[in-house]
């Protein structure tokens, strides 16, 4: 599997924020801009980013500290942070300064941890890697999701979807997922959930007030729409609570692999944002376990694999959909890395479930389309 190239920690935050702006968020550029001109007056926050043990860029540094301080104007303190918040007044340097200088330990303390975005958006992709898995006939899903966050997108099928001209979900769900779409629409097919388990190294609950503000901090404040839906998703969540497991992902992925599997149910392992979180080895076993239970799988016993992850190089995010028997893989979609927008490429052939083919000609393993898997799955 070819790693993330890895990043400098200098200037990690104005990395970030040009990164933010070319997203559309220019006020939280503006802030981390800021951050990173003040970081002096934090000592602390400013030697764990200086000495970050690994790519700061994977571990997404800035995120973090745009979250702490996120945090702190939520509380309302200190007040000019706060009422920079409220858009009244434009002092970032000022208001930032006073925040970094005073609250230097909970900032550093903060970003220990790991961002916890936890994207309701990205459903709509996962939605669109369902509707497309090469099934040989209709099936429901038992989803294993890694790094859940509070599996919020557990409960995919309880939100209402537009993907292109395509609806799906529950239309009367007070969490909207419409991404702007391009190319193609998604195939039009059912999509039904029979179970749904994720892990986290550090699971957040909707029921802990704690968790949930956490949550909250951690979308650009920029960005209202993310936040009515992530706090609709969070009241969903509190009612039908997603089982989310503590541990490692990839001891939690073995034994549930292991698990005998229901005739007549496709297994779905999906994960968002998750690989820049591995180093190489944990990459290539992740990927060699994959294709080990692929080995096993069977039509009426098929295995799916949704990424919905950054390349390599970074520049982009793919929604990559792999699935067995067949080994085939394919970049379903180029797509925001919230899940505000999807290119979608499909599949090269997209058939009906009876019509789906178990061999592909040579013109389609040279197009671009279509990229064979060896049996153990050796790259990816």
């Amino acid at each position: 599997m070819i790693g993330l190239a890895a990043v400098s920690p200098e200037h990690e935050l104005s990395r970030q924020a040009d990164r933010c702006r070319a997203l559309g968020s220019p006020f939280i550029a503006d802030i981390l801009e800021a951050a990173d001109r003040q970081l002096f007056l934090a000592p602390l926050t400013e030697a764990a980013i200086r000495n970050w043990p690994g790519d700061p860029a994977a571990a997404a540094v800035g995120l973090r500290v745009n979250g702490a301080l996120h945090a702190l104007a939520r509380r309302g303190s200190p007040q000019s942070l706060a009422a920079l918040y409220r858009r009244e007044h434009e002092d970032f340097d000022g208001a930032v300064a006073v925040a970094l200088s005073r609250s230097d330990q909970f900032i550093a303390d903060w970003i220990r941890h790991p961002t916890q975005t936890n994207e309701v958006a990205r459903a709509g992709a996962i939605m669109s890697a369902l509707m497309a898995a090469p099934l040989t006939q209709p099936m429901p899903f038992d989803l294993l999701e890694l790094g859940s966050s509070c599996g919020l997108n557990l409960n995919l099928d309880r939100y209402d979807y537009r993907l292109g001209s395509v609806c799906a979900g529950d239309p009367l769900s007070q969490v909207k997922v419409a991404p702007d779409w391009w190319g193609p629409p998604p195939p039009v097919r059912p999509v039904s959930i029979a179970t749904a388990r994720g892990v986290d190294l550090q699971p957040l609950r909707a029921s802990d007030a704690v968790d949930r503000e956490r949550l909250m901090s951690f979308v650009w404040a920029d960005q209202p729409t993310r936040s009515e839906r992530l706090a609709q998703a969070l009241k969903i969540a509190i009612v039908q609570p997603p089982r989310v497991d503590q541990g490692h992902a990839a001891a939690w992925l073995a034994e549930r692999l292991a698990e005998p599997q229901p005739t007549g149910h496709c297994r779905a392992v999906v994960h968002t944002m998750v690989l820049q979180y591995l180093d190489a080895d944990e990459r290539q076993h992740l990927s060699t376990m994959m294709a080990n239970a692929g080995d096993k799988a069977s039509p009426d016993r098929p295995l799916i694999w949704i990424q919905f992850e950054w390349t390599p190089d970074r520049q982009t995010v793919e929604l990559r959909l792999t699935s067995w028997p067949t080994g085939r893989s394919d970049v379903l979609a180029t797509c925001h890395p919230y899940g505000d927008w999807l290119r979608w490429r499909g599949a090269a052939s997209m058939g009906s479930f009876s019509e789906r083919a178990t061999q592909f000609s040579p013109a389609d393993r040279a197009s671009g389309d279509f990229e064979p898997l060896p049996s153990k799955m050796a790259s990816a």
